[in-house]
């Protein structure tokens, strides 16, 4: 009975049937099979909530993106593909929010993971997993799309403090002892940046922490959504530093710099630190975004505002491990259009850079491309063999006048090959 079920869901898998379809199937299937039903997925959820979407009973079920590519096509969503997203037509966004402020429609401003699924509406600011988005598209007629869509600044639990925290947190430059501000610009090595910096960063002191305090504002600056606190301590001879986000770091994603940049932006640096943000807009006037949590990790949520970009320069750290996590960062972003500033002693932090003396533009222009001509994974290398299977008469060479059964057997003579003929020449023997 079991193998009849199996077969069956090939069958109708083959046939086109999406796979939604056959997912009771699969719950029977596992049944059957000894294991438990609730492990099963179920129907599709119609209902969720943007900023905190409910903990599945269920194993999410892995996509790819020829499938996420398969599902916009059979249901008529028009889609571009992206470096690291799919960009298609938000079924989220009202008309009236698809026109900006010129007038003219806003299209592709839904953004899809090709490898996760995640999407986010870059209009409407919704956003969710795979089975959210399908749950949304298949249920647009039958009343489900209330409750779709919340405001643009989601409540968390420590709203409250964040607010209390950045209503006591005052600009550095207006602290009233003039000696204090000398001590902080020393402690945060901040001495050659500037207040028109630190204004347009809108970067803030807490005195009673003694702690820099750096924003994260909703896309487009509607709402106050978290802090970061940067604590500078003595020790010894030297200064250590203390972080604190607001919420916890696993919830903080934040690309410190975000609301400075324009739609028209083609390039940006990434840094793993605010400091050497400021530092860096200071000195080159290039658009600068920070990492949240710095050489740890790359959060997938962040991928879709790194789209618009067509180059992208990492300058992490001056350590190995700053440059190990840009060489991994880069392949989650496409290395073909990033770029590393590799450490050393002439090119060290950029705010240590600055500090220092240093050009950063003469550092940012010696960067080093992640992706190289020479290096061939073996991906690229499947890709390039399916396409030539695909297009035989497009790959073929020169052909011989003189050899019509080589023609048929090699499809010509290709740049890059060579055909050595040996044996007796009576039987035509070569080795290619």
């Amino acid at each position: 009975m079991t193998s009849h079920i199996w077969l069956g869901m090939w069958v109708l898998l083959r046939s086109g049937y999406p796979l939604r379809i056959l997912l009771p199937l699969r719950g029977e299937w596992m049944g059957r099979r000894g294991l438990p039903r609730n492990l099963a997925p179920g129907p599709p959820r119609r209902r969720y909530r943007k900023e905190t979407l409910q903990a599945l009973d269920m194993p999410v079920l892995p996509v790819t993106a020829t499938e996420i590519r398969q599902y916009l096509r059979g249901h008529g969503i028009p889609f571009q593909d992206g470096h690291s997203c799919l960009r298609a037509l938000s079924p989220f966004a009202e008309s009236s929010q698809l026109k900006g402020q010129t007038g003219v429609t806003t299209s592709f401003s839904l953004f899809i993971d090709k490898t996760t699924g995640h999407f986010l509406c870059m209009t409407s600011l919704a956003e969710g997993s795979w089975e959210d988005f399908q749950a949304s598209v298949e249920g647009r007629g039958d009343g489900a799309r209330e409750g779709f869509l919340l405001s643009k600044a989601p409540e968390f639990e420590d709203s409250e403090e964040v607010r209390r925290i950045w209503n006591r947190a005052i600009p550095l430059w207006e602290l009233p002892d003039q000696e204090e501000v000398q001590l902080a610009d020393t402690m945060f090595g901040l001495t050659k940046v500037t207040d028109d910096t630190l204004k347009r960063f809108s970067v803030r002191y807490l005195r009673p922490a003694r702690s820099l305090v750096f924003p994260w504002f909703s896309p487009g600056g509607s709402g106050l959504r978290g802090l970061k606190l940067l604590e500078a301590k003595c020790q010894g001879d030297g200064v250590s530093y203390e972080e604190t986000t607001i919420p916890r770091p696993s919830a903080y994603h934040n690309l410190f710099g975000l609301p400075l940049i324009s739609r028209r932006d083609a390039e940006v640096v990434l840094t793993s630190r605010e400091l050497d943000s400021l530092a860096l807009n200071q000195s080159t006037g290039l658009p600068t975004l920070t990492l949240p949590r710095g050489t740890t990790c790359l959060p997938p949520a962040l991928l879709p505002y790194l789209e618009q970009f067509r180059r992208i320069v990492f300058w992490l750290g001056d350590d190995l491990r700053s440059w190990e996590a840009a060489k991994l960062f880069a392949r989650k972003l496409n290395p073909k259009r990033c770029f590393l500033v590799r450490p050393g002693d002439q090119q060290p932090r950029p705010l240590e850079a600055l500090n220092g003396g240093f050009n950063l533009s003469r550092i940012l222009r010696t960067a080093l491309p992640a992706w190289h001509k020479s290096i061939v994974s073996f991906r690229q290398l499947r890709e390039e063999v399916l396409g030539e299977l695909s297009n035989v008469e497009q790959a073929a060479g020169l052909r011989w006048s003189r050899f019509p059964d080589l023609n048929r057997i090699l499809k010509g003579h290709r740049k890059g090959e060579l055909t050595v003929f040996t044996g007796n020449p009576l039987r035509n023997h070569y080795l290619e």
